[in-house]
């Protein structure tokens, strides 16, 4: 992931964009959740074209969870329960000498879609990113995911016209 300094907006959700969202509640997720998190993970795979694969989904989370090396925020509503997840992942960046947050992972069930989980998540990902000491949050989508644009947009995301992602396996 690139690390550069982006126009700066200060981590503080509005208090107009937290009413839009409340419908669905959002928490902090915890081991105890791993049989929830998991199913949904699962499909979050699926979405991106890899084969179904519960254990994976349920070992991966597990591993995160237990070491501590990310953060997974629910959504939920009365009617449906638990509707989708986002997944944080600390790191930092070099050229402001400071902690931020991955979000990698954003996912709402398809039956849950447009009811404002996502919104919902992305503002509870930056009130725990601020809460934390964290200065940014980045994250990455496909060219074509017009409506997650949309939807990040509108909270204050800024894209990133200037540096491009590179990937590459071992």
């Amino acid at each position: 992931m690139q690390c550069h300094p982006q126009p700066r907006t200060e981590m503080r959700p509005t208090s107009s964009l937290i009413a839009k969202a409340a419908s669905p509640a959002t928490r902090v997720a915890t081991l105890a959740d791993l049989d929830v998190i998991a199913p949904l993970f699962d499909q979050y795979r699926q979405f991106y074209l890899q084969a179904p694969d519960l254990p994976l989904a349920a070992r991966f989370i597990r591993e995160r969870l237990q070491n501590q090396e990310s953060v997974i925020l629910l959504a939920s509503d009365l009617a449906r329960g638990v509707i989708g997840f986002c997944q944080l992942y600390p790191s930092f960046c070099s050229v402001e000498a400071k902690p931020i947050y991955t979000l990698y992972d954003l996912f709402v069930v398809s039956q849950a879609r447009r009811s404002g989980a996502g919104q919902a998540l992305l503002l509870a990902a930056e009130q725990h990113a601020a809460q934390n000491g964290k200065v940014r949050m980045d994250l990455t989508t496909a060219r074509t995911n017009r409506a997650a644009q949309s939807g990040y947009e509108s909270l204050g995301w800024v894209r990133d016209d200037v540096f491009l992602a590179y990937s590459k396996h071992p």
